[in-house]
C-alpha cells in the first residue's frame, strides 16, 4: 500500500512539476490601422495648452462642437481633418481624423 502511495505521490508531483514548465498565456499581435504618418506629419495640429481663441484665429471656427461634457468640462471642436479637445478654454489634445 505504501509502495502505491509513493508512487501516486510521484507520479502526481511530476506532474505538477511537468504543467508548471508549459507556458502560462498565449498572445496572439493585434495589428489595428492607425493612420499614415505621413499624413499627420502634412498637418500642423493645434498644441497643448493652447487657448479657444488662438485656435479659432489661426485655424477658423470648428465644424461642429460637441459638448461641454463631464467634469472637468471637455468639449470637442472638429475641423475638417483633425478635432480638437478643450478643458474649459485649453487645448488638451488634437488627432487626426480617420480617412474613410
Amino acid at each position: 500500500m505504501n509502495n502505491k502511495r509513493n508512487l501516486i505521490a510521484a507520479f502526481t508531483m511530476a506532474s505538477a512539476m511537468a504543467v508548471a514548465a508549459l507556458p502560462q498565456a498565449h498572445a496572439e499581435q493585434l495589428t489595428i490601422p492607425v493612420g499614415s504618418q505621413a499624413d499627420r506629419s502634412l498637418v500642423k495640429l493645434p498644441a497643448n495648452g493652447m487657448t479657444g481663441g488662438s485656435v479659432q484665429s489661426r485655424w477658423g471656427a470648428p465644424i461642429e462642437i460637441r459638448g461641454p461634457v463631464g467634469q472637468p468640462p471637455i468639449t470637442q471642436w472638429h475641423y475638417q481633418d483633425f478635432v480638437v479637445y478643450l478643458e474649459h478654454d485649453r487645448v488638451i489634445h488634437a488627432v487626426m481624423k480617420r480617412r474613410k
